[in-house]
């Protein structure tokens, strides 16, 4: 259990993060972990439900299922949190949960994702406990510069749709350390994970960011970046692909996946010490589009950034954040935060609130 001052209020927050292939649980006190677990999903464990909420009454059980093995009570609650799903373009902060969340999440009126699930589980055990729900900085933030929102043809106007959470929570990890407040701050973060974003980060916003699932920025380890577009209409008019396995081909079959056969970096690196060349050559090109993209999201900041940020899955590769770091670090100091961090910063927001640090917004 974690310490805290006999006089300090305590806190007590449970965070909640439903994603594809698992369910992430934790909970806090006062912004200090007490326990966490991720629960599995097998491929097919969904097969059966039609629906995102049909999913929502074995994702619950799943819920109750960590709370008991734990043996944590869900008397004392003070705060539930979920991550925020797709939603209409935002600002960041923390959001208290209402109806028009909920029936834009449930219907899917923005996206389908399990992550839509947070907030809809959320507001259910908040309600039973009488204690407030909330979600934190969605992937569906929206602080773009009115000239980043231009993409060279009206009416395809550019979207912000990248890893808020974590990225502004590493954000502010980083000004801390730094010393700054993160509203002083100008930062590039670099979130690398099967998407990857790379946002530019001025005084608490995110001016601009490529779009990590629209075909904009690096390639990943499942996604294509950007690619040449009149090869691209080329293929939509051969006849050869449907409209779905081109968008597949763009966000779930490209990059270091297409290329080699597997999206998991750890055991392309392995390929790689075994004298594999093209392999080598992939995550090469990958590192380099990564670092184009930082270079990049200087220019927003007009060359004059506190430090560039590196996080995300892909962050615990030193031979990978290295291939990065030689190419950006005459920009700016380059600091490392492995992992996505998602539960601690979702806990972190709503303790924000709790304590009157910032108010809740509303959607």
């Amino acid at each position: 259990m974690p310490k805290t001052d006999t006089n300090e209020k305590i806190y007590k927050v449970l965070a909640i993060n439903p994603g594809s292939t698992s369910t992430k649980l934790a909970v806090y006190e006062n912004g200090q972990l007490v326990v966490e677990d991720v629960v599995r999903h097998e491929t097919n464990e969904f097969d059966d439900c039609p629906t995102l909420i049909d999913q929502k009454p074995r994702r619950m059980e799943c819920l109750m299922e960590f709370l008991r093995q734990n043996d944590i009570s869900l008397a004392g609650l003070s705060a539930v949190v979920g991550r925020g799903g797709l939603l209409k373009p935002i600002d960041s902060g923390t959001y208290a949960v209402n109806e028009d969340m909920l029936k834009d999440l449930a219907a899917g009126i923005h996206g389908v994702h399990a992550s839509n699930l947070g907030a809809i589980i959320a507001e259910e055990i908040g309600r039973q406990q009488g204690v407030p729900a909330f979600i934190v900085d969605p992937v569906a933030v929206d602080e773009l510069e009115p000239a980043a929102r231009l993409s060279g043809l009206p009416g395809l106007d550019r979207r912000s749709l990248f890893h808020a959470l974590n990225a502004k929570a590493m954000a502010r990890h980083c000004a801390r350390e730094l010393g700054l407040q993160y509203e002083d701050a100008r930062f590039v973060v670099a979130h690398l994970g099967g998407g990857i974003t790379i946002g530019a980060h001025r005084y608490g916003r995110v001016i601009d960011v490529n779009d990590g699932i629209a075909g904009e920025g690096p390639f990943t380890p499942e996604r294509s970046g950007a690619v040449p577009l009149y090869k691209i209409i080329e293929l939509c008019f051969s006849g050869q692909y449907s409209k779905q396995e081109i968008k597949d081909m763009v966000s779930k079959q490209g990059g270091m996946k297409a290329y080699l056969g597997m999206h998991d970096l750890p055991k392309v690196e392995k390929m790689i010490q075994q004298g594999d060349e093209h392999a080598a050559l992939v995550v090469e090109a990958m590192a380099y589009q990564i670092a184009k993209e930082i270079g990049a999201m200087v220019t927003v900041l007009e060359g004059r950034v506190h430090a560039i940020i590196l996080t995300g899955g892909l962050a615990y590769s030193t031979r990978f954040t290295g291939a990065i770091k030689q190419r950006v670090d005459k920009l700016a100091p380059v600091m490392t935060y492995p992992g996505e961090n998602e539960l601690e910063a979702l806990a972190q927001g709503a303790l924000r609130v709790l304590r009157g640090e910032e108010r809740a917004k509303t959607y």
